[in-house]
C-alpha cells in the first residue's frame, strides 16, 4: 500500500478541476463549429435573385429562390438581382430621388457633349433602364461589365446624334433616335455576351451649349412664329377657298338649272306653238276665234272698270256713270302702261 504525499494529492485535485472546466469548452468549440458549418451550408434566395454557385471559383450551377443548400467551405454563392430593373445615366447623376429630385452638381459635359451630323454641338442626356438575362453571362463572360456597358452606350449615342442634324437631334428625331440606340445598344450587349436585356432608353434632357442657347432660342422662337403664321394661313385658305368653292358650284348650278328651265320652256312653247299651227291649218276660222277669245280673257280682267256698247245704240241712258267709268279705265290703262 502507497501513501501518497501531500504534493500527489494537489496535482491530483488539480488534474480533476482542469477536466471538469475543459468539458464545457468542448462543447462550446462544437456548437460553434456546427454553427460555422450550417452558415456555410445552407443560404436563402429572395424571390427577386438567382445564386450563382462557385466550387473552388468555377461556375458549377444556378440556384433559384428559397432555401438552398452547398457544400460548405469549398463552394461559394453570388446572389444576383434577375428581376430588380437596373438603370445607367449619361450626362447627370441623381443623389436623391423624389418629389423634389437633387441632382449632382459635378459638370459631365465628358458624356453629354457630342457632334452632329452637320457639325453641332448638342449636348445629350440619358437614361438607359436594363435588367439582367442571363446572370451566368453577366457575372463572368466580360470583365468590368459596368464600365464596358457604358463604353457601349456612349459610342452608339455618339454614332446615332452623329447621322444626324442637330435640328433632328434637338426637336424632331427625339424618338426615333431613342429607338434607334437602343435596337443597336442591344445587338451590341448580345454580341458581346452581357447577358443584358434593354428595357427602356430615354433622352433626358437635350440642348445646345450654354454659349449657344440664347440664339439657339431665339432661333426656336422665329421658327414657332413661321410655324403658327403657316397655321393660321392654312386654316383661313380651309376656311375661305371651300366657301368660294361651294359658292361657285351653287352659282354653276343654278345657272344650269336656269338654262335647263329655259330651253325646257323654249321646247314646250315651241311644241305648243307646233300643236297650235297644225289646229289652226286645220281649222282657221275656228282657230282664230279661239285664239281671240283667248286673249280677251287675258286683257279683259286687267282693264278694270268696263263698258259694253251695241254698235246700234242711238244714245245713253243719262244715269248712266261714265265719268267713273273713265276714270276706272283711264287708271287700268296707266296701269297696263306701267
Amino acid at each position: 500500500m502507497d501513501i501518497k504525499g501531500p504534493d500527489q494529492i494537489f496535482d491530483m485535485e488539480s488534474l480533476k478541476k482542469f477536466q471538469i472546466k475543459k468539458k464545457p469548452l468542448k462543447w462550446l468549440l462544437l456548437v460553434v463549429v456546427a454553427l460555422i458549418v450550417a452558415f456555410s451550408t445552407f443560404y436563402r434566395i429572395e424571390p427577386e435573385q438567382v445564386g450563382i454557385i462557385l466550387r473552388f471559383g468555377k461556375y458549377t450551377r444556378t440556384t433559384d429562390p428559397g432555401l438552398n443548400i452547398k457544400m460548405p467551405f469549398i463552394e461559394s454563392v453570388t446572389k444576383v438581382r434577375v428581376q430588380r430593373q437596373l438603370k445607367e445615366e449619361f450626362g447627370f447623376r441623381t443623389e436623391e430621388p423624389g418629389i423634389r429630385t437633387r441632382y449632382s452638381q459635378i459638370n459631365f459635359e465628358g458624356e453629354s457633349s457630342m457632334l452632329s451630323g452637320d457639325l453641332n454641338v448638342a449636348m445629350v442626356e440619358w437614361i438607359v433602364q436594363y435588367r439582367i438575362a442571363d446572370p451566368y453571362k453577366y457575372l463572368f463572360k466580360v470583365r468590368s461589365l459596368t464600365d464596358t456597358f457604358r463604353d457601349m452606350n456612349e459610342a452608339v449615342m455618339r454614332t446615332v446624334v452623329g447621322d444626324r442634324t442637330i435640328t433632328e437631334v434637338l426637336t424632331v428625331g427625339r424618338e426615333e433616335i431613342e429607338t434607334t440606340v437602343q435596337v443597336q445598344l442591344q445587338e451590341l450587349c448580345d454580341l458581346y455576351d452581357t447577358g443584358i436585356t434593354i428595357d427602356q432608353l430615354v433622352l433626358q434632357d437635350v440642348n445646345p451649349p450654354d454659349l449657344v442657347k440664347p440664339s439657339w432660342d431665339e432661333v426656336n422662337q422665329a421658327q414657332q412664329q413661321k410655324d403658327r403664321l403657316i397655321n393660321e394661313a392654312d386654316a383661313e385658305y380651309n376656311q375661305v377657298i371651300p366657301r368660294a368653292e361651294g359658292e361657285a358650284k351653287q352659282t354653276i348650278l343654278q345657272a344650269e338649272g336656269y338654262a335647263a328651265d329655259r330651253v325646257n320652256s323654249a321646247r314646250g312653247e315651241a311644241a305648243r306653238f307646233r300643236e297650235l299651227y297644225e289646229e289652226y291649218r286645220r281649222a282657221p276660222q275656228v282657230t282664230r276665234q279661239r285664239m281671240y277669245l283667248e286673249t280677251m280673257q287675258k286683257i279683259l280682267p286687267k282693264m278694270g272698270g268696263k263698258l259694253y256698247l251695241d254698235k246700234d245704240a242711238k244714245g245713253v241712258m243719262p244715269l248712266l256713270p261714265m265719268e267713273s267709268l273713265q276714270g276706272i279705265a283711264g287708271a287700268a290703262g296707266r296701269r297696263e302702261g306701267q
